[in-house]
């Protein structure tokens, strides 16, 4: 078969694919990208094709390739979102300063919500935050495994009403 003849082929199946290609990109703009690489790629690969095949088979063929391998390629590139609404600041050049004196106070409001607790919750909820394991807690306050679990949860569900600010 002639290159003539192939492009010809080539034209007379190219609208059938406009529909396949939308379906796998969902924009119009990307459905004609890979459009036209498809139909790239099969002319530059018509020595390939065997004549009296299905051409539109071997053009959907090409088709879901090429996307597959572009998304592939896309998956793998790492994205980096920047959701900042003071855009000007991007590439600014200048360090930014933390606000310590705000930080030291939501640390002292923390602190006093957690000395406000019952004492019953205080005990289990400074031993856990301090680091230590459910079980150990258990064992030094002498109480079964679930009830310090219980106090440690309702401890957190208190400070998260007395903190909700934060």
């Amino acid at each position: 078969m002639s290159a003539a003849e192939f492009e010809t082929l080539l034209v007379t199946n190219a609208d059938s694919l406009k529909p396949f290609a939308f379906t796998l990109t969902r924009d119009n703009e990307s459905a004609r990208d890979l459009m036209q690489d498809t139909l790239y790629r099969a002319f530059a690969n018509r020595d390939k094709y065997s004549v009296g095949t299905n051409i539109k088979a071997w053009l959907y063929t090409i088709m879901r390739n090429i996307f597959i391998n572009d998304y592939r390629r896309k998956s793998r590139q790492p994205v980096v979102y920047d959701n900042t609404p003071e855009q000007f600041l991007i590439n600014h050049g200048h360090a930014t300063v933390h606000n310590g004196a705000e930080a030291e106070m939501g640390l002292k409001e923390v602190q006093a919500s957690i000395h406000h607790l019952p004492e019953i919750f205080r005990n289990p909820f400074v031993l856990y935050y301090e680091g230590y394991k459910y079980n150990e807690i258990a064992a030094l306050l002498q109480e079964p495994l679930g009830t310090i679990k219980s106090r440690i949860h309702f401890a957190r569900k208190l400070l998260k009403e007395q903190l909700s600010r934060f």
